[in-house]
């Protein structure tokens, strides 16, 4: 600890923190890992043991405390491996990374080597394992399967136990028993860790530093210094480069470079890209960057650990400008297995063992996991996954960057090397030493020349008399000559280049290619991001109190200003924890420093609209390259040829003789003394030490400007925190409490989670109601709502998963639907065996008017769901279920009834498990239930295909007519997405049943008879329509006759639809506000609104007007919508308040009242006669062509083979007028035809001039839209 406090002002700005050393403890023996999934079955070398730190330097670093329990893990995720010497023991290099608590990151870089054992009590200890081992194979025979009680995890752990680890994958030679002991006759060999903490990832380096350290202990001459000197120099006197810089500094044999990216450019990423594209290849490496962006759950699966690294900060690294939100570990240890039931997203790593299948991996949760087998190229991707925009041509873009690198696009994982070997042979060890000797090159002096030049450097004495020498005219030749190869060194380096060296500077430059292909997608994507974010709180304070209050983005105006094919992707994307954090990060940079990727992110925005000023291509959906690779390979290049700093070299330190003697093939005991302190008295770490005094009173002064820096802390964690999880499980404490404490957080989370998930599900979808209380924007989109709605699908299927006891089938939810499922059947039989009567279950009461009650039952909606063969998996079988119970408000009334039976949920979940909490169970049911005060139709939209079975209901009016007829009647329903056909209705019956592909939200029905028989005629009241999966009841309202001889003779009529509320959900929503659905005419406006009878309500001419101009701006409004979300523009046309209605109105506004042989007079007779007297008369020539088409359409509707009636028929030539753009056209020959005297009054509107005309200039504005009609109106109709 004594030198903690002399280098805790330059620590911040030090290369690297800590050196560290882990390996066995001689004190303690062999331990073993009862974490890890210990399996005594297995031989003693394949066991786990457990691995301490050895030793650490320094003690502590401030701002960087050391966490000895994470480091011990990390740098030995199996623990302790053994060999013996007739095993192959090639040193490993992998890397690790701690992630803090707050986001921040500390990188690990380990070199494992194998050392031999010289502890006789280990050495007598493992042989007595064996004999334990031998003895009980002997005596018993081997277990046939494991105990089907194990949990999951259990399972997990002990399937990676079954082969060995990657260390003794090779042969091993016949002559032994592979993996025996036998001390007298082998040697025994255990891994040793030696590793760097670093504050940056400059893996390259400190892979080079390690692996020259290595050599230098299994080299048969000692290192030039005690190795005390290297690892002095590298944890006190080489700093971090600084940013758009390069850095020399020295290791043990060879000098080492490493460069910084400029505060403009992407920041640091030192893991080798192209690696990860060649274990994944390109097309797999978009679908798991694909699926990273999205947050779901990411294993990566791999023998090596430096590969699972390697792949996992790759991804993170391409996520510029955003930044990975959720847990992050991605070498998982044995002993954290337990982290895989996380129900968060995660990206982790899992180390495979050879020889362990795929099948054999029991996950807790896989409804939303992406596997990567990395080892064999081998994905497997989530259901329901949107593709990035623009993928074909985003992988081919990238597959020219790989291919101009020599790099196949579509690279399979390469064959696994190892490291150096750690015997050299001969020639190696000559060469090395001649390296050694060749200072121009390597920057190190050997024995003699080094002492005399590190005397002369570090004695002032000894200076000042060679500057005297020099004066005098006396030349030292051998010491300048000393200092000019010294000297050189800094010039060299841009010619000679190892192969190393060009290896390094090739795939730095491919790597920032790669990066900036993706940063260039986000720059085109995100574009206009800024015109989005909503500012709304004057200060820093109140948006942090108020943060979870507030919208900060509009995200539903960013949507629909986005291409077409980009929605599907960015609707998911903009709903992840990632974009939130960066829509923060943009409003905290009015009060704060900007974060420094948004820094770099806006600065590229900003550059783009210098060039493009506002180019609508950053609009289109056409497809921009990256323009700047060139440039950004270039200044790596120059940063790397030409060396900004040289750090001092190492030189011999104040250590006491004899210590740390050099044996080969043993790493020594270092001095503690001189490792634990670093200097005091060199320039670099005053500089530092400025530095950061005027950093703190910078911090000082923005303190008292801003509010109290404790408060804002408290209430900055708090924000970034918002619907997050937990960030970072703890590593190192591993104690049951620590585990419950941590579980206990996921708990909360999803709690939160899913009150968030509600509240913006009800928000977005309460529409003009919600802006009136403050919240948010005035719709949302299909697409958003179905977003939305798998983003609840995803939470209900992590919260199932949490806690597991034994995981059945890849959907949790499914799985314990299909336990519930199986018990109740049970349950059924045994009620139907015994005489018992039989409790029928509680029925939904439902306001139509005749209809059978729909049952309420969980079961039933999953033999729905079961009976569907469009859906495979169970994942999707859980999905459309939830989705199907939302649709009919039973989400948290089915939840609940399946949790009731708590003896089931007790075998299948832990005592901690997300299920059993009951107060948060409570509290979940809870929001979930306030889902039921808005409509959803997520399952009748997405499952378009199936069949579905509907039953129809006949309401005559019985008072005034025959309930039943004698002809034979039809009907024929029609939807959004289709109609039944024409379907004949059994004589004498009012009620019946069909199976029908989906029809979506149905629209009208036809009804209609063919007149047969005494009693033909028929008054019907209205038709109700029910879906008897979702449940949904429509009403079709007729109120009119149907026969001939009555009302307008009409033998059929279509009916327009109306969705009816249940009383249960009317008495639900009374408390609230939410507008109901469109609903229908009452019925008294059809009994013939044109009917002279006078039964219809008069209106006023300005109510008449106001009606049409509100009839053509909905249809308007139809067209503004995005197609997807528009409805039925049938009920626009034909429905209550549609334009059909209004136009009934006008033509009968002054309509005289007078009967003609006592039979009522409809408009359809005007138009009629009106077109008889123009095909007659010779005087209207010049209105000829618009008179002869108004012949035509007329003479067309009177010909159809339909019994449609008179109204029917107006109907049909208003929809045919609108459809064709020739309704302004018909009103002038129809106003002036002579008939409209006799029929109309002076007063009527249809006489007035200037009413027309503004008839004429409303119903012009529908030119502008492609009016479709449905079938259903159109029939038999041929124009």
């Amino acid at each position: 600890m004594s030198g903690s406090s002399a280098v805790s002002c330059s620590a911040p700005c030090r290369f690297a923190h800590y050196f560290v050393i882990c390996g066995i403890d001689t004190e303690t023996g062999l331990e073993p890992d009862e974490l890890a999934g210990e399996n005594f079955e297995q031989s003693p070398l394949k066991r786990t043991f457990k691995s301490k730190v050895l030793a650490r330097y320094p003690e502590n670093v401030a701002g960087n405390l050391f966490d000895q329990d994470a480091v011990n893990m990390l740098c030995m995720p199996k623990g302790l491996s053994f060999r013996t010497q007739a095993d192959q023991h090639h040193p490993q290099f992998h890397s690790f990374i701690i992630t803090k608590e707050d986001g921040s990151r500390t990188y690990g870089f380990v070199h494992t080597f194998y050392e031999e054992v010289t502890s006789p009590q280990i050495c007598s200890a493992m042989q007595t394992l064996y004999q334990m081992h031998n003895a009980e194979h002997a005596s018993a025979n081997p277990p046939s399967s494991s105990s089907s009680s194990s949990s999951s995890m259990d399972s997990l752990a002990s399937s990676l136990d079954e082969a060995d680890s990657p260390a003794s994958s090779s042969t091993m030679p016949s002559s032994r028993v592979a993996g025996s002991y036998d001390s007298s006759r082998d040697t025994l060999y255990v891994t040793k860790a030696l590793c760097l903490i670093t504050p940056m990832p400059f893996m390259h380096a400190c892979r080079h530093f390690l692996s020259q350290l290595h050599r230098a202990v299994t080299a048969a001459t000692a290192p030039p210094l005690p190795l005390e000197s290297y690892i002095h120099n590298i944890l006190y006197e080489v700093p971090l480069p600084a940013p758009g810089r390069s850095l020399k500094f020295h290791g043990v044999y060879e000098p080492i470079v490493c460069q910084r990216p400029g505060l403009g450019e992407l920041p640091l990423a030192d893991f080798p890209l192209a690696q990860t594209f060649s274990l994944l290849g390109v097309e797999n490496l978009v679908q798991v960057f694909t699926c990273t962006m999205l947050e779901m759950q990411i294993l990566l699966y791999s023998q090596d650990y430096q590969q699972l690294m390697t792949v996992a900060e790759g991804l993170t690294t391409l996520l510029f400008p955003f930044q990975w939100q959720h847990v992050y570990v991605p070498i998982l240890p044995a002993s954290l297995l337990h982290f895989l039931d996380a129900p968060v997203p995660y990206l982790m790593g899992l180390q495979s063992k050879e020889g362990t299948d795929r099948s054999k991996l029991e996950l807790p949760q896989e409804a939303n996991l992406c596997f990567v087998d990395i080892d064999n190229n081998y994905i497997e991707l989530p259901e329901d996954f949107p593709q990035f925009p623009n993928k074909t041509e985003f992988i081919q873009e990238l597959s020219e960057v790989l291919l101009d690198f020599g790099i196949s696009a579509n690279a399979g994982a390469p064959p696994r090397t190892c490291s150096t070997s750690s015997t050299p042979s001969r020639e190696h060890k000559t060469v090395a030493l001649w390296q050694l000797e060749d200072d121009g090159r390597n920057g190190n002096l050997a024995g003699e020349e080094l002492s005399v030049l590190e005397l002369l450097q570090g004695n002032a004495t000894l200076e000042r008399l060679q500057a005297l020498t020099k004066r005098t005219g006396v030349t030292v030749a051998h010491v300048d000559a000393l200092r000019a190869a010294v000297k050189a060194q800094g010039t060299e380096g841009q010619g000679g280049r190892t192969a190393t060296e060009k290896e390094e500077l090739r795939n730095a430059k491919l790597n920032v290619q790669l990066r900036e292909v993706f940063a260039s997608r986000f720059t085109t994507m995100f574009a206009d991001y800024e015109a989005f974010v909503i500012q709304s709180a004057p200060d820093l304070e109140s948006w942090l109190t108020n943060r979870e209050q507030m919208h900060n983005f509009d995200k539903a105006s960013f949507l629909s200003d986005q291409p077409e094919p980009y929605l599907p992707f960015l609707s998911h994307f903009i709903e992840t924890q990632m974009f939130a954090t960066f829509i923060d990060n943009k409003i905290m940079s009015q009060w704060e420093d900007k974060e420094p990727l948004l820094r770099v992110f806006d600065a590229r925005i900003d550059k783009t609209r210098l060039y493009n000023v506002r180019a609508p291509s950053l609009r289109s959906s056409s497809y921009q390259r990256c323009s700047i690779l060139k440039e950004s390979a270039q200044a790596i290049e120059q940063r790397l040829l030409k060396i900004d700093h040289i750090a001092i070299h190492p030189h011999l330190l104040d250590m006491k003789i004899g210590q740390g003697k050099y044996v080969q093939g043993f790493f020594p005991k270092l001095q503690a003394d001189v490792l634990n302190t670093g200097p005091t008295n060199n320039k670099w770490s005053h500089r530092t030490a400025t530095a950061q005094r005027r950093k703190d009173r910078h911090r000082h002064q923005i303190e008292h400007l801003n509010i109290d820096n404790d408060l804002k802390e408290k209430y900055m964690q708090e924000a970034r925190s918002l619907g997050k999880n937990l960030r970072q499980p703890k590593l190192s404490d591993l104690s049951p409490a620590v585990i419950a404490q941590t579980n206990w957080k996921f708990v909360e989370g999803l709690l939160k989670e899913c009150r968030l998930k509600t509240k913006r599900m009800l928000v977005e979808k309460m529409g003009r109601e919600a802006v009136e209380l403050g919240h948010g924007e005035a719709n949302i989109t299909g697409l958003e709502e179905n977003t939305l709605i798998a983003s609840l699908c995803d939470l209900l299927e992590r919260i199932w998963s949490h806690g597991l006891q034994v995981k059945q089938g890849k959907s949790a939810l499914w799985s314990h639907l299909l336990h519930y499922q199986a018990h109740e059947e049970k349950l059924e039989r045994q009620q139907a065996e015994s005489p018992v009567p039989h409790v029928p279950e509680r029925r939904k009461s439902d306001c139509s008017i005749s209809m059978p009650s729909l049952q309420v039952s969980l079961i039933q909606d999953m033999r729905h769901i079961q009976s569907m063969s469009e859906i495979k998996t169970d994942v999707g079988r859980a999905r459309a279920w939830i989705r199907l119970s939302l649709e009919k408000k039973l989400l948290s009334q089915h939840l609940k009834q399946l949790l009731s039976q708590q003896a089931l949920t007790k075998k299948l979940y832990k005592r901690y498990a997300f299920l059993r909490c009951e107060e948060e169970k409570e509290q979940f049911l809870f929001h979930l239930l306030s889902l039921n005060t808005v409509d959803y139709f997520c399952f009748t939209t997405v499952f378009t295909t199936i069949m579905i079975p509907y039953r129809v209901s006949i309401i005559p009016i019985k008072k005034l007519s025959n309930a039943l007829t004698t002809s034979n009647p039809w009907v024929c329903v029609s939807g959004e997405l289709g109609d039944s056909g024409i379907m004949q209705i059994p004589k004498n019956v009012l009620e019946m049943t069909f199976d029908c592909q989906n029809l979506g939200k149905l629209t009208t029905v036809q009804l209609g008879h063919d007149n047969a028989g005494l009693l033909a005629k028929w008054l019907v009241d209205c038709v109700m329509v029910r879906n008897e999966i979702t449940g949904h009841t429509y009403k079709f309202p007729c109120g009119r006759w149907l026969g001939k001889g009555v009302d307008d003779g009409s033998l059929e009529r279509v009916l327009i639809g109306e969705l009816v509320v249940s009383s249960t959900e009317e008495d639900f929503a009374r408390g609230c506000r939410t507008p109901p659905l469109q609903r229908s005419p009452p019925q008294t406006r059809r009994i013939s609104i044109t009917s002279l009878s006078g039964r219809g309500s008069k209106l006023t001419s300005p109510q008449i007007q106001e009606a049409i101009g509100e009839a053509v701006n909905n249809i308007i409004k139809h067209f503004h919508k995005p197609e997807k979300e528009r409805g039925s523009l049938t009920v626009l046309l034909c429905g209550e308040g549609g334009l059909v209605a209004a136009l009934e109105q006008f033509f009968h506004h002054g309509f005289k009242s007078a009967r003609l042989f006592q039979k009522t007079v409809f408009v359809w007779d005007f138009v009629e006669r009106s077109v008889a007297d123009m095909e007659s008369a010779d005087q209207m020539a010049g209105l000829q062509e618009t008179c002869q088409s108004l012949c035509r359409y007329v003479n067309a509707i009177n010909s159809t083979p339909r019994n449609i009636g008179k109204d029917g028929k107006f109907q049909l030539l208003v929809c045919l007028g609108a459809r064709d753009r020739l309704l302004p056209k018909w009103l002038p020959p129809l106003v002036e035809c002579p008939l409209i005297l006799r029929m109309y009054e002076d007063t009527a509107l249809l006489r007035d001039c200037t009413s027309v005309n503004t008839l004429i200039g409303v119903l012009e504005t529908l030119h502008d839209f492609p009016i479709t009609l449905e079938s259903s109106l159109v029939k038999s109709i041929h124009l």
